[in-house]
C-alpha cells in the first residue's frame, strides 16, 4: 500500500500517454507525424524546458472533445490513485486550446465528468487550477479570466505556467489583482529555469499562496529565509528536473538541502507522461536515489496535504494527515 499523499503540481495535458494520443487522434481524425506509440515515446527525450514545450503543445492536437478531456483526466486518476494519491490540485491550460478552436466549456465540462465521480470512482478528491501562459500577452490572460466566468463554481485557483525565462511574474500582476477579486487561489511557476527573482515577484506582485518549482531558490539566502518563515510551500517535481536539464542527474537534486534548510517542500510529477513518472514514483525516485529517511518521506507526505487547498474542508484534511502518521513503511516502499 502506497504512502498517501496529495498531487499540487500536475498539468493534466501531460498525462497524455502515447497510447491514448494515438487512440484519442484516430476518433478524431488527426494525423500524428510519428509512425507509432514506441516512435513517439522516444520523442519523449528533450534538451530543455522549450524542447518539451514543443511536443507538448504539438500532441494536444488530439483533445477535441469533452470525452477526450474526460478520458485523460479518468485514466491520471486512476494512475495517480494506485500509487497513493488521495487528492489532486489539476492544471489545465485553456489558452491552449481556445487557440485551437476547443471551447472553454468544452475542456471544463469535459474535465469535470471525471473530477466530479472521481472520490467514487477512485477515492480521489480534487481541484482544478487554471493556469495562464506566460509566453502569451497580458491581455490573454484577462481574456482567458474573462471567459472562465461561467465555470468559476468549478475552478478553485490560477496558476502561470509556460515558457518562464524572459516572462517574469510581474507581466501579470493586473490578471492576479483579478483572480485574487473574484475570490480565486493563486500560485506560479517560478524559479524553474527563471532567476530566484522571479519567485519574489510571484510572492510580492502575484501574492501567490504556492510556488510551483521554486528549486532556484536556493540560490537566496534571503529568500530561503522567507519562504521558510513563511511556510510558503514549494511543489517539486524532480524527475521533471532530470528530464528538461534543470539538474543533471536526481543524484544532484537539491530536495534533501531543502528539507534541511526548513524549506515546506512537496513531490509532485508535473507532466509525468513525458518525465517518466507519476506522483509515487518520483516518491520512490527520491528516496532511493538522495537516501530519504522514513520521516522525510513522511513529511514530504505531510506538507502536501497541509498545503493543500483545502480550508473548506478542514475535515478531509485532518483524515488525510491521520493516515500520513498512521501509515506503516513495509520495508523499502512508499
Amino acid at each position: 500500500m502506497p504512502l498517501p499523499k496529495a498531487e499540487l503540481h500536475l498539468h493534466i495535458e501531460g498525462t497524455l500517454e502515447p497510447e491514448l494520443a494515438f487512440r484519442l487522434a484516430e476518433r478524431n481524425g488527426v494525423e500524428l507525424s510519428y509512425a507509432d506509440t514506441e516512435s513517439l515515446r522516444e520523442a519523449y527525450r528533450f534538451e530543455d524546458l522549450q524542447s518539451f514545450l514543443n511536443l507538448y503543445y504539438e500532441l494536444m492536437a488530439v483533445l477535441r472533445t469533452e470525452r477526450d478531456f474526460e478520458e485523460l483526466a479518468d485514466a491520471y486518476l486512476a494512475r495517480a490513485a494506485a500509487q497513493g494519491v488521495r487528492h489532486a490540485e489539476i492544471f489545465f491550460d485553456p489558452q491552449a486550446h481556445l487557440a485551437r478552436g476547443v471551447e472553454m466549456g468544452t475542456v471544463v465540462e469535459g474535465l469535470w465528468r471525471a473530477l466530479g465521480r472521481s472520490e467514487e470512482t477512485h477515492g480521489v478528491s480534487t481541484r482544478l487550477i487554471m493556469c495562464f501562459l506566460r509566453d502569451e500577452s497580458a491581455e490573454s490572460a484577462l481574456a482567458t479570466l474573462d471567459a472562465a466566468g461561467p465555470y468559476l463554481d468549478r475552478i478553485t485557483g490560477v496558476g502561470l505556467d509556460s515558457a518562464e525565462v524572459g516572462n517574469p511574474p510581474e507581466k501579470f500582476r493586473e490578471v492576479y489583482e483579478a483572480a485574487a477579486a473574484l475570490g480565486l487561489r493563486r500560485v506560479a511557476h517560478a524559479g524553474e529555469e527563471g532567476p530566484p527573482e522571479y519567485v519574489v515577484q510571484a510572492l510580492d506582485l502575484l501574492g501567490v499562496e504556492r510556488v510551483d518549482h521554486g528549486l532556484r531558490s536556493m540560490e537566496d539566502p534571503a529568500l530561503v529565509e522567507r519562504l521558510v518563515r513563511d511556510r510558503v510551500p514549494l511543489t517539486l517535481c524532480p524527475l521533471s528536473n532530470v528530464r528538461l536539464r534543470t539538474v543533471d542527474t536526481l543524484a544532484d537534486h537539491p530536495l534533501p538541502a531543502m528539507l534541511e534548510a526548513g524549506l515546506m517542500c512537496t513531490v509532485n510529477s508535473d507532466d509525468p507522461a513525458y518525465f517518466g513518472g507519476y506522483a509515487g514514483d518520483n516518491f520512490h525516485a527520491v528516496r532511493d536515489t538522495l537516501g530519504l529517511s522514513e520521516d522525510q518521506m513522511r513529511e514530504l507526505a505531510r506538507n502536501s496535504f497541509l498545503a493543500s487547498f483545502l480550508e473548506d474542508d478542514e475535515d478531509r484534511r485532518a483524515r488525510y494527515l491521520a493516515e500520513v502518521e498512521a501509515y506503516e513503511f513495509p520495508g523499502r516502499a512508499a
